[in-house]
């Protein structure tokens, strides 16, 4: 009995054949202007050649998407970057510690676009222990606070903090970003607590990048020391 009827032949078999044959094209050429495929765009039938075209324009529309992608990240990057650094050295000029929490909030919504910022420092010298940015933490905040390491970004779900911001119902999602000496992913205990809230509930979201809001918040450490 012959073998083509008891083992036929299968398209893995073909696939095989010619992927270990590389040169069976070479010797059949005129096979490939006879090979018809259907098209993606239409339900006519091109041939091999066009589809091998269509798919490689497909490719490099492709690729242009990406690169201008990529250009429009920079460029938002960069005018992010110019933000914090304007913002930075604003901070550096401000000669009243007093006046520091209220400023850098309200800076950071101008210059980050941002509804609401607010912000409570606690441990500060006793010249300051009686402004209302020192008052009213308790200490389950703290210890919250202190087990952050990176900003927490999400869907305010009744946080305590969010209850410092001018309008706690309009806040659909918070940032929230610990202040302590040194990286914001150290081990040192915080002193005070960054908050940013958006009615978007999308503004802030647990998938997003923090590398950004990191840097804002050893900033704002960095420019708050001077209140202990």
């Amino acid at each position: 009995m012959s073998t083509s009827f008891t083992h036929p032949i299968t398209e893995d078999d073909i696939a095989n054949f010619l992927v270990n044959t590389p040169d069976f094209f070479e010797r059949h050429a005129e096979l490939l202007a006879t090979v018809q495929l259907s098209s993606p765009h239409s339900a006519r039938a091109v041939s091999l050649q066009e589809r091998q075209a269509s798919l490689l324009r497909e490719k490099i529309k492709s690729l242009e998407h990406r690169i201008m992608d990529m250009i429009r990240n920079g460029s938002e990057n960069a005018m992010l970057s110019d933000r914090l650094m304007n913002w930075a050295g604003s901070l550096f000029r401000v000669n009243d510690p007093l006046r520091l929490p209220d400023l850098l909030a309200e800076q950071i919504a101008e210059h980050f676009s941002v509804p609401q910022v607010a912000i409570k420092v606690w441990d500060v010298a006793p010249v300051f222990a009686q402004a209302a940015f020192a008052s009213g933490v308790s200490e389950d905040v703290k210890l919250f606070t202190s087990s952050l390491t990176e900003p927490f970004c999400g869907v305010n779900t009744g946080f305590e903090a969010a209850a410092w911001l001018a309008e706690p119902l309009a806040a659909s999602s918070l940032a929230i970003l610990p202040l302590r000496d040194g990286p914001i992913g150290g081990s040192v205990p915080a002193f005070g607590l960054l908050v940013l809230a958006s009615p978007d509930a999308q503004r802030f979201n647990s998938t997003m990048g923090t590398d950004f809001l990191a840097s804002i918040a050893e900033l704002a450490s960095a420019a708050l020391s001077r209140l202990r």
